[in-house]
């Protein structure tokens, strides 16, 4: 009796799946050792494959190299402290978290969404709560911030709260932060921007348990909080 060879990832899988599902797969495979090698998950992969007599090999190896490509894309593998010269590579702490978390995608998504730099009160107030996994919080302190940062561009009293705020400050034809040179209907937008968003992401979250169970979603309620203070800081420009 032929024994079939197995290789890093089932053949199916690696057939089916597209890279980035492929990679964590392989990763999880790869975990288990403290050091990896691409050329030997390769080879070895390689030799499963012809002896099990599969009619795609060349394609299946392609897929597991792009897997890893993508491994390496995303940081969860990387150099190996003591090997930089040679192809011995390492699973980066990140990585190894991420192979015993069910969300890791989602989550791996989500924190893309955010890679890049955010307004700086978002850096020093949400971020930290986002890494956390606090996502409720998260968005909740991103739409506050905005809130907080109107109010004190608009030179208005802590009593004016949410979405009467917002109205206030970008009224056309009378707010302090409306675009006086900008058409009628565009001023009107911009309010509305602002005060569904507050309305929308802050004010429910104030009364009430709001659950963020997709990190996904939570990263744009945060990246529409970055642009929502990008706008702002534009119009403080204006009066400047």
């Amino acid at each position: 009796m032929n024994m079939k060879m197995s290789g890093p990832v089932a053949t199916d899988l690696i057939r089916e799946l597209p890279v980035a599902e492929l990679a964590l797969q392989l990763l999880a495979s790869l975990g288990r050792g403290e050091t990896v090698n691409p050329n030997n998950m390769l080879r070895g992969a390689e030799q499963a494959f012809e002896h099990n007599n599969e009619p795609d090999t060349r394609t299946l190896l392609s897929k597991l190299a792009d897997a890893w490509g993508w491994l390496q894309a995303h940081n969860l593998i990387g150099p190996h402290a003591q090997n930089t010269v040679s192809e011995w590579q390492q699973v980066t702490a990140t990585g190894r978290e991420l192979t015993k978390d069910p969300n890791a995608l989602t989550k791996l998504w989500a924190a893309d969404r955010l890679s890049g730099s955010l307004d700086p009160v978002l850096e020093q107030k949400v971020r930290p709560i986002f890494n956390l996994g606090d996502y409720e919080s998260a968005c909740f302190a991103a739409m506050k911030t905005v809130e907080v940062e109107v109010r004190a561009a608009a030179g208005l009293d802590n009593s004016v709260l949410g979405v009467d705020l917002m109205r206030r400050a970008f009224k056309p034809d009378g707010g302090l932060l409306a675009d006086t040179e900008a058409h009628k209907g565009e001023q009107q937008a911009l309010m509305e921007l602002f005060a569904g968003s507050i309305g929308a992401f802050k004010n429910p979250a104030s009364h009430r348990t709001v659950h963020f169970d997709d990190p996904v979603e939570a990263a744009e309620v945060v990246q529409l909080a970055d642009l929502l203070l990008r706008l702002l800081r534009r119009a403080q420009s204006r009066g400047a």
